[in-house]
């Protein structure tokens, strides 16, 4: 099995409403919801790997919050491993959602309530609590090692 992958995620509230996208090829049709994000890039900071992300998949611009939920899953015939940090997040101008992903991976976007969520087929299982709950770790941000 490789190294785990590294991703970040943003949990956005607008209205009590959290977004949610479905983030799959076109020619892969899945029902499958999560939240905004996507691999981190090293020499970038979470929060810049996140604010990046999330423009690009949805056009919106975001402060990061804290880190409030940790989600980690595999595909063990594929080899594949990754750990998902989700932040709480807040728009920071424009509420219009642009999809643009340049991956063309992110192909639909919702706002949803806490019922709407419990209906829908998303991951983390846990997400609902940490989302509307108000436990939050601490994130120390990066910096650079000084010798």
């Amino acid at each position: 099995m490789a190294r785990p992958r590294l991703a970040v995620r943003a949990a956005i509230l607008r209205d009590d409403r959290l977004l949610m996208v479905n983030a799959y090829p076109p020619d892969y049709e899945s029902e499958l919801w999560c939240l905004p994000g996507g691999g981190a890039e090293p020499g970038q900071s979470l929060p810049e790997n996140l604010e990046r992300e999330v423009w690009e998949e949805t056009g919106l611009r975001i402060r990061v919050g804290a880190i409030i939920l940790v989600n980690e899953f595999r595909d063990s015939d594929k080899g594949f491993h990754q750990v998902d940090l989700i932040h709480r997040a807040t728009l920071t101008d424009g509420h219009e959602i642009v999809l643009d992903d340049p991956e063309g991976v992110v192909n639909r976007a919702r706002w949803v309530t806490k019922a709407e969520l419990a209906k829908l087929h998303h991951r983390p299982r846990l997400l609902s609590r940490a989302v509307w709950g108000q436990h939050a770790a601490w994130y120390d941000p990066m910096e650079e090692i000084l010798w």
